[in-house]
């Protein structure tokens, strides 16, 4: 075998280069050969773990700084993906679970200890993760084609969607030699990653590389218009004494990143540019987009609660006054006199209306509104609501705190404040791979956890209902009866897309 294919995918944790064995001294019964080189992995008990495999060609820096992704081709360090796989004996493909990342666009990656799937693997041998990096932040949606020298960036707008798509092609093409199927396979994700699921689907070409997705806290909502990209570039550019692509390419990637963080925080996302994504999305989905996909999605009792937590007193309130001023302060009278309706109705402590306005404007209101597109399109949409709450006042069940149930780190408290009940955490898991092999997360009597069937209904346009997952009685219900949304005074915020 030719040395400089073989490459060691355990390049280190934070990212790197794979190291090239050139001694031919590896374990040959660890190796995969792919398109792009052969990769060894590294055996954890009895799950195989190949980390920073490249799914791209090359790098996406200097000249190539907010240039579409390039096919993967042999030696060329890129964009990386990583593979867990069970060591079994068995012949079968298995369903492929590819894993995308949340971080509002910005932040995050695949190496957060919470995406370590090694203790998800022990307990489901029966699938193949994949988790993958792409570009964010201004890296990855800047748009750039209004500038006097910008006619040769007309992706930079979308660039982290079409990374992820890469990566999805790359599995596609590559996924049968570490024992997965290729033609099963489930992307699922988490804010940021939630809503690049569903917008999967709409982005040219995509579908043909997988069959299910599922969303956890992130909707179609989370885009910009191409106006609202301008702006966000031209304030960067001012920022930066910029004026134009030229400029920008001399800029340190570092400084490039903290300005853009500082002047367009919440803005740099995936664009609706009529190109890679419809002008609407959720409309797309109403016209049978997705139709030939079954999807998962779903929403957390008190999202926006985390950020509260997160930013802490101060913080918040900067950032709600600012945030208000830019978006609510902008409605008609008639749709602000509904919003502070609602408003006036929630109790609890003073930062709790406004944060409960915003989990029903970027998070809740947008699932449920994906789902109701979904089905008006044709297609099989199963819902779910998350209810069980940290012991913090403020976090209560807040955005991301599902993410250790999902993964199996439960020794992962930071956002939990306490571990969940195991029982619950486990039908969950099993809820998510029943869904990734059969396209129906409904668990029998022998395949539940607690030996007792969980039939989960698709949503349906007339009882709209969903799935509750409650720390110690998961079970479905229609909407009316658990209040989700505010269809009077929230739901038509979806318009605004990100309020």
């Amino acid at each position: 075998m030719d040395a400089q294919e073989i490459r060691d995918a355990l390049h280190g944790m934070y990212g790197g280069e794979n190291k090239q064995i050139t001694d031919g001294n590896y374990d040959k019964s660890l190796a995969v050969k792919c398109i792009n080189g052969t990769f060894v992995g590294r055996k954890n008990d009895n799950i195989i773990v190949y980390r920073g495999i490249p799914y791209v060609g090359k790098q996406p820096v200097g000249d190539l700084r907010w240039k579409a992704p390039v096919d993967a081709v042999p030696n060329e360090d890129s964009l990386y993906l990583n593979v867990f796989k069970a060591d079994d004996a068995t012949t079968d493909k298995k369903p492929v679970m590819v894993w995308i990342h949340g971080g509002a666009f910005e932040s995050g990656g695949t190496i957060d200890p919470m995406f370590d799937c090694v203790n998800f693997m022990k307990e489901n041998p029966d699938v193949i993760v994949v988790t993958i990096a792409y570009r964010l932040g201004v890296m990855g949606f800047l748009h750039l084609s209004h500038l006097p020298d910008g006619k040769d960036y007309q992706d930079s707008q979308n660039l982290g969607l079409l990374d992820q798509k890469m990566a999805l092609k790359w599995v596609h093409e590559n996924i049968a030699g570490f024992g997965g199927d290729p033609d099963n396979v489930t992307i699922f994700g988490e804010s940021a990653g939630a809503a690049s699921c569903t917008l999967q689907p709409l982005v040219p070409g995509s579908q043909k590389y997988f069959k299910r997705l599922i969303a956890e806290s992130g909707s179609v909502n989370q885009t910009r218009s191409p106006e609202e990209g301008i702006e966000g570039t031209n304030k960067l550019m001012e920022a930066l004494g910029c004026k134009t692509v030229a400029d920008l390419l001399k800029v340190d990637g570092d400084k490039l990143l903290e300005t853009a963080t500082a002047v367009n925080f919440a803005h740099q996302m995936p664009e609706r540019d009529g190109k890679y994504l419809p002008t609407d999305t959720f409309e797309a989905y109403a016209n049978g987009a997705a139709k030939d996909l079954e999807i998962l999605v779903g929403c957390n009792k008190d999202e926006m609660n985390f950020f509260v937590s997160s930013f802490g007193k101060e913080g918040w309130d900067n950032w709600i006054a600012a945030r208000k001023q830019e978006k609510f302060d902008q409605l008609p009278a008639d749709e602000k006199a509904l919003v502070e309706s609602y408003m006036k109705d929630v109790k609890g402590d003073y930062f709790q209306p406004d944060s409960s306005l915003f989990s029903q404007s970027w998070f809740i209101v947008p699932t449920i509104k994906l789902s109701e597109c979904q089905t008006m399109g044709g297609g099989k949409a199963y819902t779910y609501y998350f209810t069980p709450e940290s012991p913090d006042p403020i976090m209560k069940c807040g955005h991301a705190i599902e993410l250790s149930v999902v993964f199996n780190h439960p020794e992962m408290s930071a956002d939990t404040g306490r571990e969940f009940d195991a029982t619950f955490c486990k039908t969950v898991r099993k809820m998510w791979v029943q869904f990734a092999k059969t396209g129906n997360p409904s668990l029998s009597a022998d395949l539940s956890p607690d030996g007792k069937a969980k039939e989960w209904p698709l949503y349906d346009l007339d009882n709209k209902r969903v799935m509750v997952l409650d720390e110690f009685d998961i079970h479905p219900a229609k909407e009316s009866e658990v209040k989700i949304v505010d269809w009077e005074r929230t739901y038509f915020l979806t318009k605004y897309y990100m309020l």
